[in-house]
């Protein structure tokens, strides 16, 4: 029986451990420190390891899975040691070029290196995935069409503050972020942007209490493009995955925004690492608190100014007495990777999220049953 090894165990990673140990896997978990990963486990039966790169690489053998829950800079080193041991290897981050880069070794090995599979990369591919299978099927279909495709999500607090914000962990990569172009399609023509506050906007989120929301684009959206298997020949009008925050976000970081625009070298990189832990302390989740999570990811085709197919799959989903909600759509829809893999339902190499619709369906059903509401709203039906 192939062995799972998960690796870390912080605050977003503990219902899919969980739910994976409950369904009967062999689990060890590793953690740099034992005690936090006893705690986190509540009272489940699991080896329980402390990590160290050496011992962890020993322990790898043929066929087992290796889960990063650790910081990026970790998985390249985690992925290259599951190569040395032919073990296969799942996180939740964006596959960088790094990882990319062992696609060939994955492959050849007949060994599965599968990524972006938590909430935001993860299940905002398997809804964009679903939509763009539904359109092709929709009877409308037709490369004269002008298409708009938007993925928004965002964490927040479920009860609203002044900051319009909390964090559920380190802020400094929300700061590092907020310094990062963007790049992504508006009215047929790359959209680039060098910081975030530039190019907001207002998204109306179609839930079932309607709500608006700032939105604004993150990273580099165009290599979603074909990620999604969006034809050559399709008119895109728009093409943006971004980022969602409470209306007033803006103004309530207008102070920070300005400081963060004014940083650079090491100097620049010491000031933001003070200020994350300021903002820590300022702006955490308490205890107990609920969080909240909103997705809405959005494809319409529009023929001769009149949209002929346009739905929105929508999620919302708060903490509760489960956990919080980051934590359960992230590392569950990591746990269910993991068993997919299990099963041999992954192709070898490096990948992302499936588009096989019946891994869509399945994990999506499961995603359901974490969130308060998910649904996908023909906006057509609406108008």
């Amino acid at each position: 029986m192939p062995r799972l090894h998960w690796v870390g165990t912080g605050l977003s990673t503990r219902p899919g451990l969980r739910r994976l140990i409950e369904n009967g896997h062999d689990v060890v978990v590793w953690n740099r420190t034992p005690a936090k990963a006893l705690a986190a486990l509540e009272g489940l039966s699991a080896d329980v390891r402390a990590f160290d790169p050496d011992a962890f690489a020993v322990a790898l053998q043929p066929g087992d899975i290796a889960v990063s829950m650790l910081p990026g800079d970790w998985h390249v080193t985690i992925a290259q040691a599951c190569l040395a041991a032919g073990a296969h290897f799942v996180s939740s981050s964006y596959i960088s070029p790094e990882m990319q880069a062992l696609n060939a070794a994955f492959r050849d090995q007949g060994l599965v290196s599968i990524n972006e599979v938590g909430l935001d990369p993860g299940i905002d591919h398997l809804m964009a995935h679903w939509l763009v299978s539904d359109y092709r099927a929709s009877g409308v279909h037709d490369p004269a069409n002008e298409i708009t495709f938007r993925s928004y999500c965002g964490g927040l607090p479920k009860i609203p503050n002044p900051f319009r914000y909390k964090f559920s962990w380190s802020p400094l990569g929300v700061l590092k972020a907020l310094r990062s172009p963007s790049r992504s399609l508006k009215d047929f023509e790359d959209f680039n942007v060098t910081r975030p506050w530039d190019s907001l906007t207002r998204y109306d989120a179609p839930l079932p209490a309607p709500e608006s929301f700032e939105v604004y684009p993150n990273r580099d959206s165009l290599p979603f493009i074909a990620e999604y298997d969006f034809d050559p020949d399709w008119r895109l009008r728009t093409f943006v995955r971004g980022t969602l925050r409470l209306e007033g976000w803006a103004e309530a970081w207008d102070d920070l925004f300005r400081e963060i625009e004014g940083l650079s070298g090491p100097e620049g990189e010491t000031r933001l690492q003070e200020m994350s832990e300021t903002l820590l302390q300022q702006h955490q989740f308490d205890d107990g608190e609920a969080d909240r999570v909103v997705m809405c990811v959005e494809l319409r085709a529009d023929r001769a100014g009149v949209p002929v197919y346009h739905k929105t799959y929508v999620m919302d989903a708060h903490g509760d007495d489960r956990g919080s909600a980051m934590a359960r759509l992230v590392s569950v829809t990591v746990s269910l990777a993991v068993e997919s893999v299990l099963e041999g339902e992954i192709a070898p190499g490096v990948s992302a999220a499936p588009p096989d619709l019946r891994l869509v369906d399945r994990w999506l059903s499961v995603v359901a049953k974490q969130a308060q509401h998910l649904e996908i709203v023909d906006n057509l039906d609406q108008a």
